[in-house]
Protein backbone atom coordinates (compact mmCIF):
# COMPACT_ATOMS: atom_id res chain seq x y z
CA UNK A 1 0.00 0.00 0.00
CA UNK A 2 1.37 3.47 -1.05
CA UNK A 3 2.56 5.77 2.09
CA UNK A 4 -0.27 7.98 2.77
CA UNK A 5 1.75 11.00 2.23
CA UNK A 6 2.09 10.20 -1.51
CA UNK A 7 -1.89 9.56 -1.99
CA UNK A 8 -3.14 11.44 -5.19
CA UNK A 9 -6.08 12.51 -5.81
CA UNK A 10 -7.18 9.42 -7.77
CA UNK A 11 -5.51 7.58 -4.99
CA UNK A 12 -8.16 9.06 -2.59
CA UNK A 13 -10.96 8.12 -5.12
CA UNK A 14 -9.84 4.76 -5.21
CA UNK A 15 -9.52 4.42 -1.26
CA UNK A 16 -13.35 5.58 -0.48
CA UNK A 17 -14.38 4.07 -3.54
CA UNK A 18 -13.24 0.65 -2.42
CA UNK A 19 -14.21 1.42 1.38
CA UNK A 20 -18.23 2.02 -0.25
CA UNK A 21 -18.51 -1.32 -1.50
CA UNK A 22 -22.17 -2.35 -1.69
CA UNK A 23 -22.88 1.01 -2.89
CA UNK A 24 -26.69 0.71 -4.36
CA UNK A 25 -25.71 4.13 -6.63
CA UNK A 26 -24.65 4.11 -9.87
CA UNK A 27 -20.80 3.71 -10.18
CA UNK A 28 -19.09 7.07 -9.71
CA UNK A 29 -17.73 8.68 -12.81
CA UNK A 30 -14.39 11.05 -12.44
CA UNK A 31 -13.52 13.33 -15.22
CA UNK A 32 -9.79 12.92 -15.70
CA UNK A 33 -10.16 16.61 -15.98
CA UNK A 34 -11.20 16.92 -12.39
CA UNK A 35 -7.96 17.66 -11.01
CA UNK A 36 -4.28 18.04 -12.19
CA UNK A 37 -2.27 15.44 -12.46
CA UNK A 38 0.02 13.95 -9.10
CA UNK A 39 -2.12 16.46 -7.00
CA UNK A 40 -3.60 16.00 -3.81
CA UNK A 41 -7.00 17.03 -2.41
CA UNK A 42 -5.78 20.32 -0.24
CA UNK A 43 -8.09 21.10 2.32
CA UNK A 44 -7.95 24.16 5.58
CA UNK A 45 -9.96 23.39 8.61
CA UNK A 46 -11.51 25.88 10.53
CA UNK A 47 -12.79 25.36 13.92
CA UNK A 48 -10.41 22.71 14.90
CA UNK A 49 -11.78 21.86 18.68
CA UNK A 50 -13.15 18.87 19.67
CA UNK A 51 -15.28 18.15 16.88
CA UNK A 52 -13.46 19.46 14.91
CA UNK A 53 -10.54 17.59 15.75
CA UNK A 54 -12.25 14.68 14.60
CA UNK A 55 -13.39 15.90 11.26
CA UNK A 56 -9.58 17.22 10.83
CA UNK A 57 -8.49 13.46 11.25
CA UNK A 58 -10.83 11.73 9.24
CA UNK A 59 -9.60 14.04 6.55
CA UNK A 60 -6.34 13.17 6.83
CA UNK A 61 -7.11 9.71 7.05
CA UNK A 62 -8.89 10.02 3.55
CA UNK A 63 -5.07 11.12 2.25
CA UNK A 64 -6.07 14.84 1.92
CA UNK A 65 -3.60 17.58 2.56
CA UNK A 66 -4.18 19.76 5.03
CA UNK A 67 -2.52 22.47 4.53
CA UNK A 68 -4.08 24.99 7.04
CA UNK A 69 -5.49 24.59 10.43
CA UNK A 70 -7.55 28.11 11.68
CA UNK A 71 -9.32 28.44 14.89
CA UNK A 72 -9.35 31.47 17.50
CA UNK A 73 -7.90 29.92 20.17
CA UNK A 74 -3.99 29.23 19.83
CA UNK A 75 -3.81 26.60 22.00
CA UNK A 76 -6.17 24.77 20.06
CA UNK A 77 -4.82 25.61 16.83
CA UNK A 78 -1.60 24.48 18.28
CA UNK A 79 -2.60 21.16 18.89
CA UNK A 80 -4.42 20.41 16.30
CA UNK A 81 -1.40 21.98 13.80
CA UNK A 82 0.97 19.09 15.85
CA UNK A 83 -1.74 16.32 14.58
CA UNK A 84 -0.77 17.21 11.02
CA UNK A 85 3.22 17.80 11.75
CA UNK A 86 3.36 14.18 13.48
CA UNK A 87 2.54 12.68 10.02
CA UNK A 88 5.42 15.06 8.67
CA UNK A 89 3.67 16.76 7.32
CA UNK A 90 3.93 20.75 6.82
CA UNK A 91 0.72 22.95 8.03
CA UNK A 92 -0.12 26.52 8.20
CA UNK A 93 -1.83 28.33 11.57
CA UNK A 94 -4.11 31.04 11.12
CA UNK A 95 -6.51 32.82 13.43
CA UNK A 96 -8.41 34.75 10.62
CA UNK A 97 -10.47 32.19 8.57
CA UNK A 98 -10.61 34.83 5.92
CA UNK A 99 -6.63 34.25 5.17
CA UNK A 100 -7.72 30.31 4.58
CA UNK A 101 -9.76 31.50 2.38
CA UNK A 102 -7.06 33.68 0.35
CA UNK A 103 -5.52 30.82 -0.64
CA UNK A 104 -5.71 29.73 -4.13
CA UNK A 105 -4.13 26.30 -3.13
CA UNK A 106 -7.00 25.24 -0.93
CA UNK A 107 -9.96 23.20 -2.54
CA UNK A 108 -11.92 22.67 0.36
CA UNK A 109 -12.36 23.82 3.56
CA UNK A 110 -14.14 22.17 6.66
CA UNK A 111 -16.10 23.97 8.96
CA UNK A 112 -16.18 22.96 12.53
CA UNK A 113 -17.30 25.76 14.27
CA UNK A 114 -20.24 27.38 16.88
CA UNK A 115 -23.29 27.28 14.77
CA UNK A 116 -23.80 31.40 14.46
CA UNK A 117 -20.28 31.53 12.35
CA UNK A 118 -21.32 28.81 9.91
CA UNK A 119 -23.47 30.58 7.14
CA UNK A 120 -21.05 33.69 6.63
CA UNK A 121 -17.93 30.93 6.63
CA UNK A 122 -19.78 28.85 4.12
CA UNK A 123 -21.17 31.70 2.10
CA UNK A 124 -17.84 33.09 1.75
CA UNK A 125 -15.92 30.39 1.32
CA UNK A 126 -18.19 29.33 -1.71
CA UNK A 127 -17.59 32.96 -3.09
CA UNK A 128 -14.03 32.41 -2.49
CA UNK A 129 -14.46 28.89 -5.14
CA UNK A 130 -13.84 26.64 -2.23
CA UNK A 131 -16.22 23.37 -1.58
CA UNK A 132 -17.28 23.09 1.77
CA UNK A 133 -17.88 20.56 4.37
CA UNK A 134 -20.30 22.21 6.78
CA UNK A 135 -21.06 20.63 10.56
CA UNK A 136 -24.40 20.40 11.48
CA UNK A 137 -26.48 22.34 11.98
CA UNK A 138 -26.00 23.92 8.91
CA UNK A 139 -27.70 27.23 10.36
CA UNK A 140 -28.43 29.64 12.83
CA UNK A 141 -32.01 30.39 11.87
CA UNK A 142 -33.69 30.00 8.75
CA UNK A 143 -32.52 32.89 6.85
CA UNK A 144 -28.88 31.94 7.11
CA UNK A 145 -29.62 28.62 5.80
CA UNK A 146 -31.53 29.87 2.47
CA UNK A 147 -28.78 32.15 2.25
CA UNK A 148 -25.87 29.33 2.51
CA UNK A 149 -27.74 27.39 -0.49
CA UNK A 150 -27.91 30.29 -2.64
CA UNK A 151 -24.32 30.78 -2.25
CA UNK A 152 -23.40 27.07 -3.12
CA UNK A 153 -25.83 27.11 -6.57
CA UNK A 154 -24.41 30.91 -7.81
CA UNK A 155 -21.01 29.70 -7.35
CA UNK A 156 -21.37 25.60 -8.21
CA UNK A 157 -19.67 24.45 -5.04
CA UNK A 158 -20.22 21.32 -3.44
CA UNK A 159 -21.73 22.02 0.37
CA UNK A 160 -21.91 18.86 2.20
CA UNK A 161 -23.44 19.51 5.65
CA UNK A 162 -21.96 16.78 8.41
CA UNK A 163 -25.19 14.94 8.54
CA UNK A 164 -22.88 11.42 9.23
CA UNK A 165 -25.78 9.59 9.96
CA UNK A 166 -27.07 9.39 6.08
CA UNK A 167 -23.58 7.58 5.40
CA UNK A 168 -24.77 4.79 7.96
CA UNK A 169 -26.24 1.61 6.67
CA UNK A 170 -28.87 1.57 9.79
CA UNK A 171 -30.07 4.39 8.42
CA UNK A 172 -30.08 3.81 5.08
CA UNK A 173 -31.71 0.73 5.45
CA UNK A 174 -34.66 2.56 7.61
CA UNK A 175 -35.21 4.84 5.31
CA UNK A 176 -35.20 2.55 2.41
CA UNK A 177 -37.95 0.18 3.59
CA UNK A 178 -39.97 2.91 4.90
CA UNK A 179 -39.70 4.85 1.52
CA UNK A 180 -41.02 1.29 -0.45
CA UNK A 181 -43.75 0.95 1.84
CA UNK A 182 -42.74 -1.58 3.83
CA UNK A 183 -44.86 -0.81 7.05
CA UNK A 184 -47.82 0.77 4.93
CA UNK A 185 -48.64 3.96 4.79
CA UNK A 186 -46.93 6.48 7.02
CA UNK A 187 -48.53 7.90 10.14
CA UNK A 188 -46.60 9.35 12.29
CA UNK A 189 -42.54 9.68 12.91
CA UNK A 190 -41.22 10.11 16.24
CA UNK A 191 -37.89 11.83 17.05
CA UNK A 192 -36.17 11.21 20.62
CA UNK A 193 -33.78 14.37 21.36
CA UNK A 194 -31.25 14.63 24.45
CA UNK A 195 -31.70 16.27 27.48
CA UNK A 196 -29.44 19.31 28.01
CA UNK A 197 -25.66 18.99 29.42
CA UNK A 198 -25.42 22.08 30.42
CA UNK A 199 -22.22 23.01 32.72
CA UNK A 200 -24.15 24.44 35.60
CA UNK A 201 -24.99 28.27 37.07
CA UNK A 202 -22.65 30.45 34.71
CA UNK A 203 -20.92 32.23 37.75
CA UNK A 204 -19.00 35.90 37.46
CA UNK A 205 -17.69 37.60 34.03
CA UNK A 206 -14.13 37.52 33.40
CA UNK A 207 -11.45 38.72 31.24
CA UNK A 208 -11.38 36.13 28.40
CA UNK A 209 -8.03 34.29 28.38
CA UNK A 210 -5.22 35.60 26.48
CA UNK A 211 -5.01 32.36 24.02
CA UNK A 212 -8.92 33.19 22.88
CA UNK A 213 -9.77 35.96 20.49
CA UNK A 214 -12.93 36.47 21.80
CA UNK A 215 -13.47 39.17 19.92
CA UNK A 216 -13.06 36.76 16.59
CA UNK A 217 -14.74 33.99 18.79
CA UNK A 218 -18.41 36.18 19.23
CA UNK A 219 -17.89 37.43 15.29
CA UNK A 220 -22.04 38.38 14.25
CA UNK A 221 -22.94 37.38 17.23
CA UNK A 222 -24.35 40.11 19.75
CA UNK A 223 -21.55 41.37 22.51
CA UNK A 224 -21.48 39.74 25.77
CA UNK A 225 -18.84 40.04 28.36
CA UNK A 226 -16.83 36.62 28.54
CA UNK A 227 -17.87 33.69 30.49
CA UNK A 228 -16.52 30.11 30.23
CA UNK A 229 -19.39 29.05 30.83
CA UNK A 230 -20.72 30.52 27.30
CA UNK A 231 -18.05 29.60 24.72
CA UNK A 232 -16.28 26.73 23.28
CA UNK A 233 -18.38 23.48 24.19
CA UNK A 234 -21.22 25.44 25.88
CA UNK A 235 -21.81 28.05 22.95
CA UNK A 236 -25.19 25.51 22.60
CA UNK A 237 -26.66 26.07 25.29
CA UNK A 238 -27.47 29.93 24.38
CA UNK A 239 -29.25 31.12 21.94
CA UNK A 240 -27.18 33.60 20.48
CA UNK A 241 -24.99 31.05 19.02
CA UNK A 242 -27.32 28.07 18.65
CA UNK A 243 -30.40 26.07 19.48
CA UNK A 244 -29.71 23.89 22.12
CA UNK A 245 -29.95 19.91 21.76
CA UNK A 246 -33.06 20.69 19.30
CA UNK A 247 -30.59 22.03 16.45
CA UNK A 248 -27.64 19.89 18.15
CA UNK A 249 -29.01 16.17 17.91
CA UNK A 250 -32.32 17.22 16.40
CA UNK A 251 -30.14 18.00 13.44
CA UNK A 252 -29.14 13.94 13.48
CA UNK A 253 -33.14 12.50 14.29
CA UNK A 254 -35.40 15.29 12.23
CA UNK A 255 -32.92 14.69 9.25
CA UNK A 256 -33.26 11.22 9.31
CA UNK A 257 -36.70 11.71 9.77
CA UNK A 258 -37.11 14.11 6.71
CA UNK A 259 -35.15 11.51 4.50
CA UNK A 260 -37.86 8.25 5.53
CA UNK A 261 -40.87 10.77 5.06
CA UNK A 262 -39.02 12.12 1.40
CA UNK A 263 -39.41 15.85 2.56
CA UNK A 264 -35.83 16.35 1.67
CA UNK A 265 -36.79 19.62 -0.40
CA UNK A 266 -39.95 20.81 2.02
CA UNK A 267 -41.51 20.58 5.40
CA UNK A 268 -43.91 21.18 7.32
CA UNK A 269 -47.23 23.42 7.20
CA UNK A 270 -47.82 23.62 11.29
CA UNK A 271 -45.62 23.31 14.33
CA UNK A 272 -46.97 23.49 18.01
CA UNK A 273 -46.13 21.92 20.98
CA UNK A 274 -44.31 23.14 24.67
CA UNK A 275 -40.93 23.08 26.54
CA UNK A 276 -39.83 23.84 29.48
CA UNK A 277 -36.83 26.15 30.21
CA UNK A 278 -34.10 25.75 33.24
CA UNK A 279 -35.76 27.16 36.46
CA UNK A 280 -32.54 28.98 37.49
CA UNK A 281 -32.11 30.45 34.13
CA UNK A 282 -28.34 28.29 33.77
CA UNK A 283 -28.66 28.43 30.40
CA UNK A 284 -31.56 29.86 27.70
CA UNK A 285 -32.07 26.48 25.38
CA UNK A 286 -34.81 24.11 26.47
CA UNK A 287 -34.90 21.42 29.10
CA UNK A 288 -37.73 19.75 27.83
CA UNK A 289 -40.13 19.82 24.35
CA UNK A 290 -42.81 18.18 22.92
CA UNK A 291 -43.14 19.65 19.52
CA UNK A 292 -45.16 18.19 16.70
CA UNK A 293 -44.74 19.10 13.11
CA UNK A 294 -47.64 19.08 10.71
CA UNK A 295 -46.86 17.59 6.40
CA UNK A 296 -49.44 18.76 3.74
CA UNK A 297 -49.94 14.49 3.37
CA UNK A 298 -50.89 14.58 7.02
CA UNK A 299 -48.24 12.98 8.50
CA UNK A 300 -47.02 14.12 12.02
CA UNK A 301 -43.34 14.57 13.38
CA UNK A 302 -43.07 14.69 16.95
CA UNK A 303 -39.98 15.40 17.97
CA UNK A 304 -39.69 14.97 22.14
CA UNK A 305 -36.88 16.06 24.47
CA UNK A 306 -37.48 14.51 28.07
CA UNK A 307 -40.59 12.35 26.75
CA UNK A 308 -40.59 8.68 28.19
CA UNK A 309 -43.00 7.40 25.24
CA UNK A 310 -40.15 8.58 22.89
CA UNK A 311 -37.16 6.91 22.27
CA UNK A 312 -34.15 8.36 21.84
CA UNK A 313 -33.79 8.20 17.65
CA UNK A 314 -35.92 7.82 15.42
CA UNK A 315 -39.35 5.89 14.89
CA UNK A 316 -41.13 5.58 11.92
CA UNK A 317 -45.20 4.39 12.51
CA UNK A 318 -47.28 3.28 9.41
CA UNK A 319 -50.11 1.13 9.13
CA UNK A 320 -48.79 -2.24 8.82
CA UNK A 321 -45.50 -1.52 11.58
CA UNK A 322 -43.05 0.36 12.75
CA UNK A 323 -39.32 1.02 12.41
CA UNK A 324 -36.99 2.19 14.86
CA UNK A 325 -33.56 3.43 14.56
CA UNK A 326 -30.89 5.21 15.99
CA UNK A 327 -26.70 4.79 16.11
CA UNK A 328 -25.86 1.35 15.78
CA UNK A 329 -29.64 0.07 16.15
CA UNK A 330 -32.53 -0.93 13.86
CA UNK A 331 -35.91 -2.80 15.21
CA UNK A 332 -38.12 -3.66 12.64
CA UNK A 333 -42.17 -4.56 13.52
CA UNK A 334 -42.56 -7.23 11.30
CA UNK A 335 -39.31 -8.48 11.93
CA UNK A 336 -39.67 -10.55 8.08
CA UNK A 337 -38.98 -7.01 6.79
CA UNK A 338 -35.52 -7.11 6.95
CA UNK A 339 -35.35 -11.39 5.20
CA UNK A 340 -35.41 -9.13 2.12
CA UNK A 341 -33.32 -7.55 -0.29
CA UNK A 342 -33.41 -4.00 0.56
CA UNK A 343 -30.82 -3.22 -1.92
CA UNK A 344 -33.07 -4.75 -4.82
CA UNK A 345 -36.74 -2.29 -3.64
CA UNK A 346 -37.73 -0.38 -6.34
CA UNK A 347 -37.37 3.19 -4.95
CA UNK A 348 -33.47 3.22 -4.40
CA UNK A 349 -31.74 6.51 -1.66
CA UNK A 350 -28.37 7.54 -2.45
CA UNK A 351 -26.20 5.56 -0.58
CA UNK A 352 -22.78 6.39 0.92
CA UNK A 353 -20.91 4.60 3.56
CA UNK A 354 -18.56 7.10 4.02
CA UNK A 355 -19.43 10.81 4.85
CA UNK A 356 -16.53 12.30 3.96
CA UNK A 357 -15.36 9.50 1.11
CA UNK A 358 -18.67 10.66 -0.41
CA UNK A 359 -17.91 14.75 -0.11
CA UNK A 360 -14.21 13.76 -2.04
CA UNK A 361 -15.68 11.99 -4.72
CA UNK A 362 -18.60 14.48 -5.06
CA UNK A 363 -15.48 17.26 -5.66
CA UNK A 364 -14.31 15.63 -8.13
CA UNK A 365 -17.85 14.21 -9.85
CA UNK A 366 -19.48 17.69 -9.00
CA UNK A 367 -22.33 15.76 -8.18
CA UNK A 368 -24.32 16.95 -4.86
CA UNK A 369 -23.60 15.19 -2.09
CA UNK A 370 -25.88 12.59 0.01
CA UNK A 371 -26.32 15.77 2.16
CA UNK A 372 -26.31 18.32 0.41
CA UNK A 373 -26.60 22.02 1.39
CA UNK A 374 -30.22 22.19 0.31
CA UNK A 375 -30.88 19.42 2.96
CA UNK A 376 -29.23 20.34 5.26
CA UNK A 377 -31.52 23.74 5.24
CA UNK A 378 -34.46 22.03 5.00
CA UNK A 379 -33.39 19.67 7.80
CA UNK A 380 -32.48 22.98 10.41
CA UNK A 381 -35.08 24.51 9.55
CA UNK A 382 -37.36 21.99 10.58
CA UNK A 383 -35.28 22.35 14.26
CA UNK A 384 -35.41 25.89 13.98
CA UNK A 385 -39.59 25.84 13.84
CA UNK A 386 -39.50 23.51 16.71
CA UNK A 387 -37.52 26.82 18.65
CA UNK A 388 -39.40 29.02 17.71
CA UNK A 389 -42.95 27.31 18.66
CA UNK A 390 -41.04 26.72 21.85
CA UNK A 391 -39.79 30.42 22.75
CA UNK A 392 -42.51 31.76 21.77
CA UNK A 393 -44.80 28.99 23.39
CA UNK A 394 -47.55 29.19 20.43
CA UNK A 395 -47.96 27.26 17.33
CA UNK A 396 -47.51 28.64 13.98
CA UNK A 397 -48.39 27.74 10.84
CA UNK A 398 -45.14 27.61 7.90
CA UNK A 399 -45.43 27.86 3.92
CA UNK A 400 -42.71 24.77 3.05
CA UNK A 401 -42.61 26.89 -0.67
CA UNK A 402 -42.22 30.67 -0.04
CA UNK A 403 -40.11 29.91 3.85
CA UNK A 404 -42.50 32.10 5.03
CA UNK A 405 -44.29 32.10 8.22
CA UNK A 406 -48.11 32.94 7.83
CA UNK A 407 -49.55 35.53 9.76
CA UNK A 408 -47.22 36.16 12.41
CA UNK A 409 -45.10 39.02 12.41
CA UNK A 410 -43.20 38.40 15.30
CA UNK A 411 -42.16 34.48 14.74
CA UNK A 412 -41.30 35.65 11.41
CA UNK A 413 -39.08 38.37 12.29
CA UNK A 414 -37.09 35.26 14.23
CA UNK A 415 -36.42 33.44 11.29
CA UNK A 416 -33.13 35.74 10.69
CA UNK A 417 -30.98 37.56 12.87
CA UNK A 418 -28.76 41.06 12.34
CA UNK A 419 -25.06 40.74 12.35
CA UNK A 420 -23.23 42.65 14.59
CA UNK A 421 -20.57 45.49 13.20
CA UNK A 422 -18.26 45.18 10.93
CA UNK A 423 -19.44 41.96 9.99
CA UNK A 424 -22.15 41.99 7.61
CA UNK A 425 -25.04 38.99 6.27
CA UNK A 426 -24.68 40.46 2.64
CA UNK A 427 -21.09 41.44 2.00
CA UNK A 428 -19.20 39.37 -0.34
CA UNK A 429 -16.27 37.55 0.25
CA UNK A 430 -14.45 39.63 -2.52
CA UNK A 431 -15.27 42.94 -0.63
CA UNK A 432 -14.31 41.82 2.93
CA UNK A 433 -10.83 41.71 1.36
CA UNK A 434 -10.16 44.73 -0.75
Amino acid sequence: MADSSRLTRRDVLKKTSAAAAGFAAAPWIIPSTAFGANERVTVGCIGVRNQGTGNLKRFLGAGCNVAAVCDVDSDVRAKAAKIVTDRDRSVDQYGDYLEVLDRKDIDAVVITTPDHWHALMTIHACQAGKDVYCEKPLSLTIAEGRRMVQAARENSRVVQTGSQQRSSKEFWTACTLVRNGAIGKLETVLAGINRPNHPGALGPDTEPPAILDYERWLGPAPWRNYNEKRVHYNFRFWWDYSGGQMTNFGAHHLDIAQWGMGTDDTGPIATEGTATFHPKGYHEVTETFRITHTYENGVKLIAGQGQKDIPGGTTFIGTEGRIYVNRGKLRVEPKELLEQDVAALPEQLTRSTNHVGNFLECMQTREKPICDVEIGHRSATVCHLGNLVARLGRGIKWDPQSEQIIDDSEAQEMTDKSYRKPWSRTQPFAATRS
